[in-house]
């Protein structure tokens, strides 16, 4: 193998480190081509977001403006409705008061209304009792005058009231009542029979 002068190594060499050189600056070059490009890209584009932006409308202000701030006719008809909402339940709140004291009234009424039929009851009973006791007491009175001499019951029935002396003659047997107006002046006999003949007369017939 034929050795090389020292000359052409060191040619060769400095050739070789030229060339990678070279390509290293061209390398460096490349990159700062592509950053530069990129940078451009992202300004443009950041550029044309931020027209995008400033040309599209700002709703906020609209949309916070119809919530806060309703219409004043919608709140008037509101507060009406309110308004007669509380009116009604007032009303309402009146009427069964009102319906309650009509219920208690009613009952205190009915209440005295049976306390008066029984007081009634009561009386009825009562008179009814009276009456009958009268009526026995009349029936032993007559039964007594029956049994007296036609002259001393005559003198008796002298100083009774004609409609009193002709209420009892009425109730006697027949004889006996005969007996006793024989025993009577006539006046009074007279006066008597007048008083008997008008009851019966007024006495309803069949």
């Amino acid at each position: 193998m034929t050795s090389r002068p020292p000359r052409e190594l060191a040619a060769r060499r400095s050739r070789r480190r030229s060339r990678k050189g070279g390509q290293g600056a061209l390398f460096l070059i490349a990159l700062l081509l592509g950053g530069s490009g990129l940078i451009r890209v992202g300004l443009s584009t950041g550029h044309a977001l931020a027209n995008a932006d400033a040309a599209a409308p700002d709703p906020g202000p609209v949309a916070a403006s119809s919530v806060c701030e309703p219409d004043a006719g919608a709140l008037a008809m509101l507060e009406e409705i309110r308004g007669r909402e509380a009116r009604l339940k007032e009303r309402e709140a009146a009427a069964a008061d009102q319906a309650q004291a009509l219920a208690l009234a009613r009952a205190e009424v009915d209440g005295k209304l049976a306390e008066l039929v029984a007081a009634e009851e009561r009386l009825a009973a009562t008179l009814t009792l009276a009456d009958q006791a009268a009526d026995q007491d009349v029936t032993r009175l007559v039964a007594v005058y029956e049994q007296m001499k036609p002259k001393d019951a005559a003198s008796l029935f002298a100083e009774m009231d004609p409609d009193f002396a002709a209420g009892f003659l009425a109730r006697m047997r027949p004889d006996a009542a005969a007996a006793v107006m024989a025993g009577l002046e006539p006046k009074v006999a007279y006066t008597i029979s007048v008083v008997l003949a008008g009851r019966n007369a007024a006495a309803p017939k069949e």
